[in-house]
């Protein structure tokens, strides 16, 4: 069965999407990344059901726990971006990505854009062999 980040509750969400930007984390990095953080055994058990789902993978680094992503990085960031897109721009594409190419943050150089129009055109494609 593939795993989906809609089958996630808020909180799991929010957490499992952080332990993906870190990368791999410790309790206390993925708290210290929450804003109004929940208490230190709240994100850990948090943490340990999302292994426990197979969203996440635990490691031990010397005394440390640590915790990553389960699956690779590529798809963590495609669920990752998935969620974004459904919560925040009512699932829109179109709407996200105007969104982020506008914001005063982005600031493209002409090289960035050309290979984005690259990758509309390649998708395009794609979307037309089908």
């Amino acid at each position: 069965m593939k795993l989906t980040f809609d089958r996630l509750g808020k909180r799991e969400r929010q957490i499992a999407e952080l332990v993906i930007q870190l990368g791999k984390a410790g309790v206390a990095e993925v708290r210290a990344a929450i804003p109004d953080p929940p208490a230190y055994s709240s994100v850990r058990t948090v943490l340990n059901i999302l292994v426990r789902k197979g969203f996440l993978r635990l490691s031990k680094s010397g005394r440390r726990y640590l915790y990553q992503a389960a699956g690779e990085p590529a798809e963590a960031r495609r669920h990752a971006v998935r969620s974004m897109v459904q919560t925040y721009f009512n699932n829109s594409v179109e709407e996200a990505v105007s969104g982020l190419i506008s914001s005063a943050e982005a600031r493209l150089s002409d090289e960035d854009y050309a290979r984005l129009m690259a990758v509309i055109r390649r998708a395009r494609k794609e979307r037309k062999q089908r």
